[in-house]
Protein backbone atom coordinates (compact mmCIF):
# COMPACT_ATOMS: atom_id res chain seq x y z
CA UNK A 1 0.00 0.00 0.00
CA UNK A 2 1.28 3.29 -1.00
CA UNK A 3 2.45 5.41 2.34
CA UNK A 4 1.32 8.88 3.06
CA UNK A 5 2.52 11.32 4.83
CA UNK A 6 0.71 13.94 6.10
CA UNK A 7 1.81 17.81 5.58
CA UNK A 8 1.38 20.25 7.88
CA UNK A 9 4.07 23.02 7.51
CA UNK A 10 3.35 26.65 8.02
CA UNK A 11 1.20 27.83 4.89
CA UNK A 12 2.13 24.27 3.43
CA UNK A 13 -0.98 21.86 3.71
CA UNK A 14 -1.78 18.57 1.98
CA UNK A 15 -0.65 14.86 1.54
CA UNK A 16 2.81 13.56 0.57
CA UNK A 17 2.70 10.16 -1.27
CA UNK A 18 7.03 8.97 -1.40
CA UNK A 19 8.79 7.93 -4.41
CA UNK A 20 11.75 6.94 -5.91
CA UNK A 21 14.71 8.96 -4.45
CA UNK A 22 15.93 11.03 -7.33
CA UNK A 23 13.46 10.14 -9.46
CA UNK A 24 10.34 13.27 -9.97
CA UNK A 25 8.44 14.99 -7.56
CA UNK A 26 5.51 15.99 -9.03
CA UNK A 27 3.79 18.76 -7.34
CA UNK A 28 -0.37 18.02 -8.05
CA UNK A 29 -3.15 20.55 -8.18
CA UNK A 30 -7.04 20.75 -7.99
CA UNK A 31 -8.91 23.40 -9.36
CA UNK A 32 -11.49 26.38 -8.01
CA UNK A 33 -12.94 23.32 -5.35
CA UNK A 34 -10.32 23.44 -3.63
CA UNK A 35 -9.78 20.30 -2.85
CA UNK A 36 -7.24 17.96 -1.85
CA UNK A 37 -6.19 16.04 -5.20
CA UNK A 38 -4.70 12.73 -3.00
CA UNK A 39 -5.97 10.28 -5.45
CA UNK A 40 -4.31 11.79 -8.21
CA UNK A 41 -1.18 11.83 -6.03
CA UNK A 42 -1.27 8.44 -5.15
CA UNK A 43 -1.66 7.02 -8.67
CA UNK A 44 1.53 8.34 -9.93
CA UNK A 45 3.35 7.72 -6.11
CA UNK A 46 2.63 4.36 -7.52
CA UNK A 47 4.31 4.76 -10.80
CA UNK A 48 7.53 5.94 -8.84
CA UNK A 49 6.69 9.88 -8.66
CA UNK A 50 7.12 11.84 -4.81
CA UNK A 51 3.72 13.26 -5.62
CA UNK A 52 2.49 16.21 -2.93
CA UNK A 53 -1.10 16.97 -3.23
CA UNK A 54 -1.29 20.40 -2.30
CA UNK A 55 -4.19 22.56 -0.71
CA UNK A 56 -3.16 26.10 -1.90
CA UNK A 57 -5.71 28.29 -0.67
CA UNK A 58 -8.69 27.81 2.10
CA UNK A 59 -5.98 26.33 4.82
CA UNK A 60 -4.72 27.86 7.66
CA UNK A 61 -2.14 30.10 6.97
CA UNK A 62 -3.57 30.46 3.21
CA UNK A 63 -6.02 33.22 1.79
CA UNK A 64 -9.31 32.10 2.19
CA UNK A 65 -10.43 32.35 -1.47
CA UNK A 66 -8.65 32.28 -4.70
CA UNK A 67 -7.70 36.23 -4.39
CA UNK A 68 -3.81 37.34 -4.56
CA UNK A 69 -2.87 33.84 -3.83
CA UNK A 70 1.13 34.16 -3.43
CA UNK A 71 3.01 32.40 -6.63
CA UNK A 72 5.49 31.74 -3.87
CA UNK A 73 4.02 29.24 -1.90
CA UNK A 74 4.16 26.90 -5.09
CA UNK A 75 7.78 27.40 -4.95
CA UNK A 76 7.77 26.39 -0.98
CA UNK A 77 5.78 23.14 -1.80
CA UNK A 78 8.78 22.93 -4.65
CA UNK A 79 11.39 23.03 -1.82
CA UNK A 80 9.90 20.33 0.14
CA UNK A 81 9.63 18.17 -2.78
CA UNK A 82 13.34 18.62 -3.24
CA UNK A 83 13.98 18.06 0.36
CA UNK A 84 11.95 14.43 0.56
CA UNK A 85 15.04 13.68 -2.44
CA UNK A 86 13.10 14.14 -5.69
CA UNK A 87 15.88 14.74 -8.53
CA UNK A 88 13.94 16.89 -10.50
CA UNK A 89 10.68 18.72 -10.19
CA UNK A 90 6.93 18.64 -11.98
CA UNK A 91 3.63 19.90 -11.78
CA UNK A 92 0.50 18.81 -12.97
CA UNK A 93 -2.68 20.84 -12.74
CA UNK A 94 -6.25 21.17 -13.61
CA UNK A 95 -7.94 24.50 -14.55
CA UNK A 96 -7.59 27.06 -11.74
CA UNK A 97 -4.85 24.77 -10.86
CA UNK A 98 -3.22 24.22 -14.22
CA UNK A 99 -3.11 28.56 -14.49
CA UNK A 100 -1.24 28.75 -11.26
CA UNK A 101 0.73 25.45 -12.45
CA UNK A 102 1.86 27.69 -16.08
CA UNK A 103 2.72 30.97 -14.29
CA UNK A 104 4.91 29.02 -11.70
CA UNK A 105 6.74 27.16 -13.83
CA UNK A 106 7.64 30.46 -15.88
CA UNK A 107 9.44 32.04 -13.14
CA UNK A 108 11.19 28.69 -11.55
CA UNK A 109 13.21 27.48 -13.55
CA UNK A 110 13.62 24.27 -11.78
CA UNK A 111 10.33 22.79 -12.63
CA UNK A 112 11.41 20.50 -15.74
CA UNK A 113 7.86 19.04 -16.48
CA UNK A 114 3.91 20.71 -16.87
CA UNK A 115 1.10 19.15 -17.65
CA UNK A 116 -1.90 21.48 -17.27
CA UNK A 117 -5.41 19.73 -17.87
CA UNK A 118 -8.32 22.26 -18.80
CA UNK A 119 -5.96 25.29 -18.98
CA UNK A 120 -5.89 29.07 -19.28
CA UNK A 121 -3.90 31.21 -21.20
CA UNK A 122 -4.09 33.99 -19.62
CA UNK A 123 -4.72 35.02 -15.72
CA UNK A 124 -7.39 35.62 -14.38
CA UNK A 125 -9.32 37.91 -11.74
CA UNK A 126 -10.22 36.73 -8.23
CA UNK A 127 -12.58 34.12 -7.75
CA UNK A 128 -15.40 34.11 -4.96
CA UNK A 129 -16.30 37.32 -4.85
CA UNK A 130 -19.42 38.48 -2.49
CA UNK A 131 -21.89 41.05 -2.78
CA UNK A 132 -19.97 43.31 0.00
CA UNK A 133 -17.06 43.30 -2.76
CA UNK A 134 -19.11 44.91 -5.53
CA UNK A 135 -17.98 48.03 -5.61
CA UNK A 136 -14.72 47.33 -4.82
CA UNK A 137 -11.99 47.21 -7.78
CA UNK A 138 -11.69 43.24 -8.92
CA UNK A 139 -8.09 41.48 -7.84
CA UNK A 140 -5.87 38.95 -9.24
CA UNK A 141 -6.08 35.76 -8.37
CA UNK A 142 -1.99 35.39 -8.10
CA UNK A 143 0.46 37.70 -6.26
CA UNK A 144 4.33 37.17 -7.07
CA UNK A 145 6.71 38.72 -4.39
CA UNK A 146 4.04 40.64 -2.92
CA UNK A 147 2.99 42.75 -6.27
CA UNK A 148 -0.32 41.39 -8.05
CA UNK A 149 0.38 39.43 -10.88
CA UNK A 150 -1.55 41.18 -14.28
CA UNK A 151 -5.29 39.43 -15.06
CA UNK A 152 -7.88 40.15 -17.21
CA UNK A 153 -11.14 41.41 -15.31
CA UNK A 154 -14.60 40.27 -15.45
CA UNK A 155 -17.25 41.97 -17.56
CA UNK A 156 -19.00 43.20 -15.14
CA UNK A 157 -21.81 43.84 -17.89
CA UNK A 158 -21.73 40.15 -18.92
CA UNK A 159 -25.17 38.73 -18.06
CA UNK A 160 -25.45 34.69 -18.13
CA UNK A 161 -27.94 33.31 -20.31
CA UNK A 162 -28.36 30.17 -17.87
CA UNK A 163 -29.73 29.51 -14.75
CA UNK A 164 -26.27 29.08 -13.02
CA UNK A 165 -23.42 26.78 -12.16
CA UNK A 166 -20.32 26.60 -13.89
CA UNK A 167 -21.98 26.03 -17.32
CA UNK A 168 -23.50 29.47 -17.42
CA UNK A 169 -20.71 31.40 -17.00
CA UNK A 170 -18.71 29.47 -19.86
CA UNK A 171 -18.82 32.48 -22.05
CA UNK A 172 -18.15 34.85 -19.76
CA UNK A 173 -14.69 34.31 -20.39
CA UNK A 174 -14.44 35.05 -23.64
CA UNK A 175 -16.60 38.03 -23.16
CA UNK A 176 -14.01 39.63 -21.15
CA UNK A 177 -11.57 38.76 -23.08
CA UNK A 178 -13.10 41.15 -25.80
CA UNK A 179 -13.42 43.79 -23.63
CA UNK A 180 -10.02 43.81 -21.84
CA UNK A 181 -8.00 43.43 -24.55
CA UNK A 182 -4.91 45.73 -23.43
CA UNK A 183 -5.49 43.78 -19.89
CA UNK A 184 -5.70 40.50 -21.63
CA UNK A 185 -2.24 41.13 -23.25
CA UNK A 186 -0.61 42.10 -20.17
CA UNK A 187 -1.63 38.66 -18.52
CA UNK A 188 -1.06 36.22 -21.11
CA UNK A 189 0.95 33.36 -19.10
CA UNK A 190 4.41 33.65 -21.20
CA UNK A 191 5.10 29.83 -21.66
CA UNK A 192 7.98 31.26 -23.96
CA UNK A 193 9.71 32.14 -21.13
CA UNK A 194 9.64 28.64 -19.65
CA UNK A 195 12.38 25.70 -20.87
CA UNK A 196 9.74 22.72 -19.52
CA UNK A 197 8.42 20.45 -21.56
CA UNK A 198 4.40 21.32 -21.61
CA UNK A 199 1.81 18.89 -21.90
CA UNK A 200 -1.70 20.46 -22.57
CA UNK A 201 -5.04 18.46 -22.42
CA UNK A 202 -8.49 19.65 -23.24
CA UNK A 203 -12.20 18.88 -23.86
CA UNK A 204 -13.99 20.74 -26.64
CA UNK A 205 -16.69 20.17 -24.39
CA UNK A 206 -15.25 21.81 -21.36
CA UNK A 207 -18.46 24.01 -20.30
CA UNK A 208 -16.34 25.91 -17.07
CA UNK A 209 -14.40 27.62 -19.75
CA UNK A 210 -13.04 27.37 -23.87
CA UNK A 211 -9.89 25.39 -22.75
CA UNK A 212 -9.38 24.28 -26.03
CA UNK A 213 -9.11 27.79 -27.14
CA UNK A 214 -6.96 28.68 -24.41
CA UNK A 215 -4.74 25.39 -25.21
CA UNK A 216 -4.57 26.38 -28.79
CA UNK A 217 -3.31 30.38 -27.45
CA UNK A 218 -0.57 28.19 -24.98
CA UNK A 219 0.84 25.86 -27.81
CA UNK A 220 0.86 28.86 -30.02
CA UNK A 221 2.87 31.11 -27.70
CA UNK A 222 5.30 28.51 -27.00
CA UNK A 223 8.71 28.10 -28.48
CA UNK A 224 9.98 25.15 -26.71
CA UNK A 225 8.56 21.19 -26.23
CA UNK A 226 4.97 21.33 -26.14
CA UNK A 227 2.12 19.16 -26.70
CA UNK A 228 -1.73 19.29 -27.28
CA UNK A 229 -4.12 16.78 -26.19
CA UNK A 230 -7.66 17.38 -27.49
CA UNK A 231 -11.32 15.71 -27.78
CA UNK A 232 -14.65 17.40 -29.28
CA UNK A 233 -16.59 15.48 -26.67
CA UNK A 234 -14.19 15.47 -23.58
CA UNK A 235 -14.90 18.25 -21.43
CA UNK A 236 -13.59 19.68 -18.11
CA UNK A 237 -12.88 16.33 -16.28
CA UNK A 238 -9.85 14.39 -17.72
CA UNK A 239 -9.37 10.68 -16.25
CA UNK A 240 -6.22 8.78 -16.89
CA UNK A 241 -5.91 4.96 -16.52
CA UNK A 242 -6.21 4.04 -12.79
CA UNK A 243 -8.13 6.67 -11.61
CA UNK A 244 -12.08 6.22 -11.16
CA UNK A 245 -14.71 8.30 -13.29
CA UNK A 246 -16.16 11.23 -11.88
CA UNK A 247 -19.85 10.97 -11.93
CA UNK A 248 -21.31 12.81 -14.72
CA UNK A 249 -21.96 16.53 -14.05
CA UNK A 250 -23.11 18.23 -17.49
CA UNK A 251 -22.41 21.47 -15.68
CA UNK A 252 -18.59 20.45 -17.00
CA UNK A 253 -19.29 19.04 -20.45
CA UNK A 254 -17.99 15.61 -21.59
CA UNK A 255 -18.80 12.36 -20.45
CA UNK A 256 -16.67 10.30 -18.20
CA UNK A 257 -16.33 7.62 -21.28
CA UNK A 258 -15.22 10.90 -23.35
CA UNK A 259 -12.98 12.47 -20.28
CA UNK A 260 -11.22 8.28 -19.84
CA UNK A 261 -10.86 8.19 -23.76
CA UNK A 262 -8.91 11.74 -23.61
CA UNK A 263 -6.44 10.92 -20.75
CA UNK A 264 -5.48 7.37 -22.18
CA UNK A 265 -4.68 9.06 -25.34
CA UNK A 266 -2.77 11.96 -23.25
CA UNK A 267 -1.36 8.93 -20.69
CA UNK A 268 1.86 8.10 -22.77
CA UNK A 269 3.14 11.59 -23.16
CA UNK A 270 2.28 12.34 -19.46
CA UNK A 271 4.55 9.82 -18.06
CA UNK A 272 7.66 10.49 -20.83
CA UNK A 273 7.30 14.18 -19.44
CA UNK A 274 7.27 12.84 -15.90
CA UNK A 275 9.87 10.53 -16.70
CA UNK A 276 7.32 7.62 -15.02
CA UNK A 277 7.08 4.31 -16.06
CA UNK A 278 3.45 2.33 -16.09
CA UNK A 279 3.84 -1.59 -15.45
Amino acid sequence: MTRREDVAAGRLHGALYPGAPGGTGVLVLAGSSGRVDEPRARLLSGLGATALALRWFGGPGQTSRIREVPLELFSEALDLLESRGAGRLAILGISKGAEAALLVACREPRVDAVVAIAPTSVAWAELGRTEADAALPQRSSWTARGRPVPFVPYDDAWRPAGSGGPAAFRDLYPASLARFPEEAAAAAIPVDRSACRLVLIAGGDDRVWPSVEFAGRLAARRRGSVELFTSASAGHRITFPGEAPPEPDPARGGTPEAGAALGRAAWPAVLDALRLHAG
